[in-house]
Parts: C-alpha cells; structure tokens; sequence
C-alpha cells in the first residue's frame, strides 16, 4: 500500500543549527519555534527553497470566520509569498500551509479539521497558481495534527496524531541550544493590546468624545492651527514618556501587573489628547523617532498603554500607536512583538500605509538601521540632539 510521502526539510536557527524536520510530526511542532509563538485561530505559510527544502517565508494571518472570505484570503497570501521571494530574487520552490484553530467546547477538532478543508484547498490552488505548489498542508489542533495531503487513515487517523512531548523534538534541542525561545500563545501576547475594560473604558470613551471635538478641525484646518496641536501632543507624549521612565516597578511580578502600572500612569484626558494628535501622520512620523536605548523600554509601554484606550468607536484610532509599538519593538530586536503589534495595527486599519510598509519589511528580516539612522537624521535636521526636549 502506498503511503503519503513525509516532507523533509532543513531549517537555520539564526546560523547556529541545522535541523533536519522528518515528517509530518516535526513539521507540526516546528512551527511556534519559526514564530516564536503559538499561533491561535492563524493560518500560516511557509516558503520551501532548494532541493534540502529550507524553509523560508513565513506568513501568518487569522483565521476568516466566514467562508465567503477564504478565496480573497487565499488569493492575498498566496500573492504575499510569491511577491516576498520575488523581491529576494528567490522564489519559493513549493509552500507549508499550516491551519491552527482549537474549537470551542462541544466541538471536536476533527470536526473544525474537516470544516477547513476547503479553505485548506484555496489555499493550495491559490499557490499553484503562483507556480509555488503546496508540498504540505496541517491542520493543528490541541496538541494533535491532521494532513490534509494525507490519502487515507494509514497517515492521519480520526483522532489525528499526537505532536511530539514537549521538549522532545530535534527543534525543540535545537531551539534550547539556539536560546530561542516560544513566547506563550499570540492570543496571550495579543493581550497586552487590547481594550482597556470597565469601568475605565466608559471614562476614556467620554474623553476621546471630548478631545476629537475639541482638536479634530484643529487637523483639517488651517496649517497653523495644525502646527500648534502637533506641538501639544509631542509636547504631552514627552511628558508622558518621563512619567514612565520615572515609575517603579509594579510589586507583582508580571505581564498584567505591568501593564496595570502604566495603565494608572496615564489620565483618560491625556490618553485621549495625544490619541487624537497621532492621527496627524507627521506628528506620530517625530514620535517614531524616540528609538534611542535609554528611551525605548518606556517608549514601547507608553504606545501599548495609549493603544490599550482606543475602546469603542475609536477602535481605528488604535493603528498609529500601535504602529508605533511595532516599529519600537522591531527598531529594539524583538520581531515577535513587533509582528504581532504591526497585525494589531493592521486589524485595526487595514490600510495604514506605515503598519503595511513595517510589516512587510519586519516579516522579510530587513534590517531597521538604515531607517533608525534616517530619522535620527531628520530630527539633527531639526537641531535636536538625541532626546527631543529632554525626553526622547
């Protein structure tokens, strides 16, 4: 009886290990070490290149909930990969498509497996059709995996197979050796993004109210009144960026009780000026300057605690502050968080050109200094030296 081939692939930690991935098994626990996270609800694809089959590219984007949507989706990563090999002058030879999704209760995850099978299909056919064929498609799902290459139950059985016990697999030792590390889940790292909850929401929506009256016609008005609300919200962010610096450490250890701290370090009215005065490009283009190693821990709280009180309505507003994380993290060495700061931004706003551009070039390991040295060019243009106005 014949089988379904298993993959074999050879893979780069940062230059320190080769690994080789046999099988559908090591294939499907590599996949939050090339990541560095556990993608929740993604679907995620992977460049294939030479005849060792190195892998590559790495896309990730939710999972669409409504089905009407996977086509486009397919089509858009598809283009995504091709179009990033193209630009490496290096087009992928073949594509891993990985679908991770855990149902909610009541559902099994054969049942979310076979759901997604057409989706899995798209996706195939939409790499074909870039000349970059599908030499793997998994499905992962609560610590087990399905192929849907797979030709029948010798493969993948009903219950799907197990993934290799944590620590166990050749990634795993190659990741320890390597010092790479899985940063939890992307919805644990997403968390630390979203919404500020009740009863401070209902005050920072009052204050966003308040403040888009009173400054929006100041930034599509008259260039000087555009000017003086520039200079107030820089004038504030700075401010606000000192407090940070200056604050203690929380008591409890830990991502929430940080993130409680900086939360109470900010006044609803002033989280609403400058959310307000980042939605003027060139005053959030001076913001993204405040990359210096002194600053730049403080920075990236200040840009998660503002984009934390974009609630409601405001939700789009979210885009430049979270942007700004993403540049920060990516400008600071942490690709992980900025990929998942820049998707935030993205959810949020589509088509923010600035989050569009970092992404892209965060997801193709471009190296940030040229533009880090670009923007500390432009504010010597402006007669600053290091920090604006003694802060950043």
């Amino acid at each position: 009886m014949t089988r379904h081939s298993e993959p074999t692939g050879d893979l780069t930690l940062d230059g320190y290990n080769r690994v080789t991935l046999r099988g559908h098994a090591d294939l499907a626990d590599a996949l939050p070490y090339l990541l560095g996270y556990h993608p929740d609800d993604s679907i995620v694809l992977i460049g294939v290149h030479g005849p060792r089959g190195r892998l590559g590219e790495r896309i990730r984007t939710g999972l669409p909930p409504d089905p009407d949507r996977w086509e486009e989706v397919a089509c858009r990563l598809a283009a995504c990969l091709a179009e990033g090999g193209t630009r490496r002058q290096s087009l992928p030879d073949a594509a891993v498509v990985y679908l991770c999704h855990d149902p909610g209760e009541g559902a099994s995850p054969r049942e979310a497996m076979e759901r997604l099978r057409p989706l899995a299909q798209r996706l195939r056919t939409a790499c074909g059709e870039r000349e970059v064929p599908v030499s793997e498609a998994l499905f992962v799902s609560r610590g087990r995996y399905w192929s849907y290459c797979c030709p029948g139950e010798e493969c993948c059985p009903d219950e799907g197979n197990a993934l290799p016990r944590a620590g166990t697999s050749p990634m795993a030792a190659a990741a320890a050796f390597a010092g790479i590390h899985v940063r939890g889940s992307l919805r644990e790292l997403e968390r630390r993004l979203v919404p500020v909850g009740e009863p401070l929401a209902s005050r920072q929506l009052r204050a966003l109210d308040e403040a888009a009256s009173a400054l929006l016609p100041s930034l599509i008005g008259k260039s000087a009144d555009l000017a003086a609300v520039r200079g107030e919200t820089l004038a504030l962010a700075e401010r606000l960026l000192s407090r940070f610096r200056r604050a203690s450490a929380p008591d409890a250890p830990g991502e929430e009780a940080a993130d409680a701290r900086d939360d109470a370090l900010l006044t609803s009215e002033e989280a609403a000026r400058v959310l307000i005065g980042l939605q003027d490009r060139l005053a959030r283009d001076q913001a993204a300057e405040w990359i210096e190693k002194p600053e730049v821990a403080a920075a990236l709280r200040l840009w998660r605690a503002l984009a934390r009180r974009c609630v409601g309505a405001f939700g789009e507003y979210a885009a430049a502050p979270l942007t700004l994380a993403g540049w920060v993290a990516w400008s600071a060495g942490d690709a992980v968080g900025a990929r998942v700061a820049l998707g935030r931004a993205l959810a949020a706003d589509p088509e923010y050109m600035f989050a569009r551009l970092l992404h892209q070039a965060c997801n193709e390991g471009v190296d940030p200094e040229p533009l880090r040295r670009c923007m500390r060019e432009q504010r010597a243009a402006r007669g600053l030296r290091g920090p604006a106005a003694g802060a950043l």
